[in-house]
């Protein structure tokens, strides 16, 4: 598995949608008809952070909701 550049210089000319990391213009894999957009274009520069700040929420099954009610 290739190594995924974090902040890569020139991203729109890339696919990052696999591991082939195609051209725009040969894209070899048929990921459609547009190219994956690399993260940092999406998410900005502090992209590898994202998502570190999840807390999880612990769900309550329906019976015991229902009897909350009660």
């Amino acid at each position: 598995m290739k190594k995924f550049p974090e902040h890569p210089a020139s991203p729109e000319r890339i696919c990052w949608g696999c591991d082939l990391y195609c051209a725009v213009d040969s894209m070899k894999c048929g990921n459609g008809s547009d190219r994956t957009q690399h993260p940092f274009e999406l998410f900005g520069e502090d992209w590898r952070d994202w998502g570190h700040d999840f807390v999880a929420v612990a769900k309550v099954p329906a019976e015991v909701a229902d009897k909350k009610e009660l």
